[in-house]
């Protein structure tokens, strides 16, 4: 039996694959992009912070460990306790973060567990780790949600703190394979959002036959409370959120493209 980390886990998500899911975000990331939602995912380590909480319109500090040690039985119990509404909605479980394939083998015994259930599962990814990884839980995993965020490697490297070369390789490798993947687009304003880097990914998917769907999720103020309440700077503090009218343009340049499209998952 396995034991990994992490720092959550949600039932009744809807934007997180097909159906309704429960979504088990594991602690660890490769990444530091400099837009991350979730910032409690990035160490790969239980870690102390203060968070800032308000009672009767005051505010206060109170300390919090972000980070827990669970094993695959204790997240395959609480992942049972949801099978019936899995099985109503066509939904199942969606391993998320931070980046599932920065704990493997804790990944993939829970991937293996699922599968003897009968229970669909997703891997949400951001694509920087070895080949051999992804080799590893293909035949455990029905969909892959696979991030695509800056196709040019030196600006990916700036923004990101890794280039992408791994990122494209292993997305090619899995249409070889016939994986079965959603491209998930961020849409972060003057950074993944120029017209160059959007029709760059435009072509990957269209060239890409296992890609079954294309998210563009675009950048919203979540992002900026989240780090306020955990006492942590934000370098795009202030950057606005979109207007519907740009979402639109954005949405029509991919709008000839022969799978469905969402704005926002």
């Amino acid at each position: 039996m396995e034991k990994g980390i992490i720092f959550d886990i949600r039932h009744f998500s809807t934007h997180d694959g097909p159906g309704i899911r429960t979504t088990v975000f594991f602690k660890g990331c490769p990444l530091r992009c400099i837009w991350c939602h979730n910032p409690e995912s990035q160490k790969l380590e239980p870690e102390a912070i203060n968070r800032t909480k308000k009672l009767d319109g005051q505010e206060f500090e109170v300390k919090e460990i972000l980070g827990r040690y669970i094993s695959t039985d204790e997240v395959i119990k609480e992942i049972e306790t949801q099978v019936s509404i899995f099985d109503e909605s066509n939904g199942g479980v969606t391993f998320s973060g931070g980046e599932p394939l920065m704990q493997p083998r804790f990944l993939l015994e829970l991937l293996k567990r699922c599968r003897e259930h009968d229970i669909h599962t997703a891997v949400d990814t951001c694509g920087f780790a070895a080949p051999e990884l992804f080799r590893s839980i293909l035949p455990y995993t029905n969909l892959f949600l696979y991030d695509l965020k800056i196709i040019k490697s030196d600006k990916h490297k700036y923004y990101t703190a890794q280039p992408n070369e791994i990122i494209l390789n292993n997305l090619s490798m899995l249409n070889q394979l016939g994986a079965s993947v959603m491209v998930r687009v961020p849409l972060i304003p003057g950074i993944t959002d120029d017209e160059e880097n959007l029709l760059a990914i435009k072509e990957i998917v269209k060239g890409n036959n296992s890609i079954k769907r294309l998210d563009l999720l675009p950048y919203h103020h979540m992002a900026k409370d989240k780090y306020r309440r955990l006492n942590l700077p934000f370098e795009l503090e202030d950057l606005e959120a979109y207007k519907n009218e740009r979402l639109k343009e954005i949405e029509l340049m991919f709008s000839d493209l022969e799978m469905p499209i969402s704005i926002g998952g």
